[in-house]
């Protein structure tokens, strides 16, 4: 066997063993693995949402005759003020807030990526240039932005996509900046200069693979705070509007009779409570998981 043939199979060796000892540390932190598991019930619900109720009879659908039904009977967790079916509301709620908070990460990160590696890769005027704007941005706060934007714009997906994402943007290109600094003077990186390549292709190739462990957490647990500022803003009335179902419309529709039918602000409420914890269990299993010094 040539001395190639062996390095290979070493190298393979050593790669599975360090996605198996990842998997490893995870699977034994309880927290992770109990967040994974509801983040994925959550997940499911939502992707065969129609397969689970009828969107126009029961999501929209109007009983007037059958308007704040205790929970039971047809009705499992009830009806609301309208007559509609509480359960149906919240499944497809779980559809629309997942989404925008999904959407609202995947959106603030991609392009906190590509400002974060141009900042922490070129360093000097660059890197103060940007990380100055970044200043600027983070000095008005994150949900008064979003406040705003939606008060303007309206209270569509995409509104509150753009909305808490520009909050956002702040805070991930300084994380994704620290991560690109810790790495960009390693070895690797001066082995890929001294062969010619491109900063492009430096960065592409060699910086942002080495940050996915990072990106990766940050993801999963951005995805909970784009979750709750999402529904606070449907609260306000500044979110997805009427009649279609989000959590936190359905906890400011719920609110005038909060004191005698509690469920239709206790359903809503544990669905958001549980959906962001999970989240965060999450992210903290895969940081303690992917950081090796948290090894021991």
């Amino acid at each position: 066997m040539s001395k190639k043939e062996k390095n290979s199979q070493t190298t393979g060796r050593k790669t599975i063993s360090k996605k198996q000892d990842i998997i490893t540390r995870f699977c034994k932190n309880k927290n992770a693995v109990i967040g994974m598991v509801v983040a994925v019930i959550f997940v499911f619900i939502a992707l065969f949402a129609p397969l689970l109720v009828d969107y126009e009879t029961q999501v929209l659908g109007q009983d007037i005759y059958n308007r704040i039904a205790l929970p039971g009977g047809d009705h499992f967790l009830g009806t609301d003020e309208l007559g509609r079916d509480v359960l149906a509301r919240l499944i497809y709620g779980a559809r629309v807030s997942l989404l925008i908070g999904v959407l609202t990460v995947t959106c603030a990160m991609c392009c906190a990526i590509v400002i974060g590696s141009i900042a922490g890769f070129y360093g000097g005027k660059v890197d103060m240039i940007i990380m100055r704007l970044m200043e600027i941005l983070d000095g008005v706060p994150s949900f008064l932005m979003a406040l705003v934007i939606t008060a303007a714009f309206g209270g569509s997906v995409v509104t509150l996509v753009v909305a808490l994402a520009v909050g956002a943007l702040a805070g991930q290109v300084r994380m994704i900046r620290g991560a690109v600094l810790t790495v960009r003077n390693n070895e690797y990186v001066e082995a890929a200069r001294a062969q010619g390549a491109s900063n492009w292709q430096i960065i592409y190739y060699h910086i942002i693979p080495n940050c996915i462990a990072t990106i990766i957490v940050q993801f999963s647990i951005k995805v909970a705070s784009g979750i709750l500022n999402a529904s606070a803003l449907s609260f306000l009335g500044l979110g997805i509007q009427p009649p279609d179902p989000e959590w936190g419309a359905m906890l400011s529709g719920g609110r005038a009779y909060m004191m005698d039918n509690p469920y239709l602000t206790l359903f809503p409420g544990l669905c958001i409570m549980l959906v962001i914890l999970a989240f965060n269990m999450l992210g903290d299993g895969l940081r303690d998981a992917l950081d090796p010094r948290l090894k021991e």
